[in-house]
């Protein structure tokens, strides 16, 4: 019997069809500019953040400015998915544009750090909605054949912007201001609208009346208690920094945990915590593969800077390694060769090359290897990713119903915001409480957690196949 899914075996019987035709070069410039631009906003703002909160006094809200767009995120993202699926991704697009614009411009324009963090919390939503649109709009517009190769594409956009974006925000930080950086990019959002304009008029809506919607309050409301999780995970963990209100901090992120649990059980697919073959396997891989990869790289940069020394340029470098890798990744995914392997197969690979390549860094941390060694661990580790993210969002559109397509992308996304956020509270908790004596082994048992949830993405891959 084949080892392929009814999807793969349909795609290798059709014609050759090329992502760069003159029929699908518009949408794809299209979506790989908004893409782009997301992913230099994205580094920007993590370069410049700590000259904004400087500017504006606002060292109390410096963990509010990031995690007050997780939880925007995570809202926008549960009823975004339900609203694609009624209307088609036309109309989520556009209000994504729209938001992020607003978003851009309170930043940008932001008097206070109470603003800033509101311009934030619109950036979250926007970013779900645009998300969500373009899962949507990549599965109407192009053809089954070209989906690995358009998702790697998606990740290709981010190698630019992992190696520029941080020097271009600086540059026009001190040539002009960090307000310009949040405004400047408002120019390219139209410019990039055009060449998807003939995609955008033929999209059309997926379950249209017949929306669960009941099922779809469910899962906005679980979404809710999500978030509410996701904000006291985030908010609380500066109270484990002095002993009068640790045991508080404590009892807080526990509880905020347990919340980011119960919401994300009822918010995601059934099944997805129990691994139920197909589609919830899918979105489960999604929820463990972020943890783990977070769980990594998220304490990476600060790991260098206080263990080894390293200058916040030297430890830039990881974005830089993170960036270019992924996107190595997922162009090998997309090859005739990724493609001729089973979903299953690559998800395998892409797991174990993360709990792999998190030695490196785990090793770098304990100061039993160097910097080089430490990032080529990290460099397998961002191959693996780049090989697992393009594998889970193709297989979601290969087992989901077409009328159901914006809704596992909303899934998709909630099942990252569940991975960031119980990393996120480990290794905050874990820094917040221990502060500068954070050593290099502490730093280790953090990535290493982080590496052993990748493994457990390689041992449960075979899940992902639908039910025969």
């Amino acid at each position: 019997m084949s080892a392929r899914t009814p999807v793969e075996t349909e795609a290798a019987a059709t014609p050759a069809v090329r992502l760069l035709s003159r029929e699908h070069l518009p949408v794809v410039v299209g979506i790989v500019a908004l893409v782009t631009l997301a992913a230099f906003e994205n580094r920007a703002v993590m370069t410049i953040l700590p000259t904004v909160v400087r500017d504006l006094d606002g060292w109390g809200l410096f963990g509010a400015s990031t995690g007050a767009s997780l939880v925007t995120f995570t809202i926008a993202m549960a009823w975004s998915g339900g609203w694609t699926d009624r209307r088609g991704p036309r109309p989520a697009l556009l209000t994504g544009l729209v938001a992020f614009a607003v978003a851009q411009l309170v930043s940008g324009l932001a008097p206070t750090m109470g603003v800033f963090v509101a311009g934030r919390a619109i950036s979250g939503a926007a970013e779900a909605l645009i998300d969500t649109a373009l899962f949507v709009l990549v599965a109407q517009a192009l053809p089954d054949a070209l989906r690995a190769k358009v998702f790697a594409s998606f990740a290709a956009a981010w190698i630019l912007p992992s190696l520029l974006g941080p020097s271009i925000a600086g540059g026009i930080d001190a040539l002009a201001g960090w307000r310009v950086v949040f405004v400047a990019p408002l120019v390219v959002v139209p410019l990039a609208l055009v060449p998807i304009r003939s995609a955008l008029r033929r999209s059309h809506p997926g379950a249209g009346d017949v929306a669960d919607a009941a099922g779809e309050r469910r899962r906005v409301t679980a979404s809710l208690v999500l978030a509410a999780g996701l904000a006291v995970t985030t908010f609380t963990a500066p109270w484990l920094e002095t002993a009068s209100t640790r045991v508080l901090g404590a009892l807080a992120i526990t509880t905020g945990v347990v919340v980011v649990l119960l919401g994300a059980s009822r918010a995601l697919p059934a099944g997805t915590f129990r691994l139920v073959r197909g589609v919830p396997a899918v979105i489960a891989m999604r929820l463990l593969v972020s943890a783990a990869f977070t769980g990594i790289g998220g304490v990476l940069p600060l790991m260098l800077v206080e263990t080894r020394g390293a200058t916040t340029a030297v430890a830039g470098v990881s974005l830089t390694v993170t960036g270019v890798l992924w996107a190595f990744g997922s162009w090998g995914n997309s090859t005739a060769w990724g493609q001729a392997r089973p979903a299953a197969q690559r998800l395998r690979l892409g797991g174990a090359l993360i709990a792999l390549g998190s030695l490196g860094p785990v090793l770098l941390a304990l100061d039993v290897v160097g910097f080089v060694p430490g990032m080529a661990g990290w460099a397998l580790a961002a191959t693996g990713m780049g090989i697992v993210s393009p594998t889970v969002s193709t297989e979601l559109l290969a087992q989901a119903p077409a009328a159901e397509h914006g809704r596992v992308s909303a899934a998709q996304g909630l099942a990252v915001s569940t991975g960031v956020a119980l990393s996120t509270a480990l290794a905050g908790g874990v820094v917040a409480l221990l502060g500068a004596a954070m050593t290099g082994p502490a730093f280790a048992a953090l990535m290493a957690t982080g590496g052993v949830t990748a493994l457990g993405v390689a041992l449960a891959a075979g899940r992902t196949r639908p039910t025969p």
